[in-house]
């Protein structure tokens, strides 16, 4: 195991930092996600309204425990001077946010 030392404090705000606007993506998420059910009228029994509010709360959880995740393996990379390791959370997040929009727009249409 390599030798761990105390990175730079502007890299370590810096991973904070994402952490948190991760955090704040998991609360729009949410949000986004329980307003879908409370007020859209897509018909159909307000089906179509729970599965986009389902995708949303369910993206916001992974976005929430991955962004911990992240943090805590960044730390780890920089404290022992290796590469941050990838993360596919963005893309993750880029497609689930994009099927909630596509199902919104097809059921809007829809009706």
């Amino acid at each position: 195991m390599p030798e761990e030392q105390e990175p730079d404090y502007r890299f370590t705000l810096a991973n904070e930092r994402t952490y948190l606007a991760y955090l704040r993506t998991s609360l729009a998420c949410y949000a986004g996600g329980l307003s879908a059910v409370q007020f859209l009228d897509l018909g159909l029994d307000r089906w179509p309204a729970r599965i986009i509010g389902l995708i949303l709360v369910s993206a916001g959880l992974v976005t929430t425990f991955g962004a911990l995740r992240r943090w805590q393996q960044n730390v780890v990379a920089m404290r022992r001077g290796e590469p941050l390791p990838v993360t596919r959370l963005p893309l993750m997040l880029a497609a689930t946010i994009a099927v909630a929009g596509v199902v919104g727009l097809i059921f809007a249409m829809w009706r």
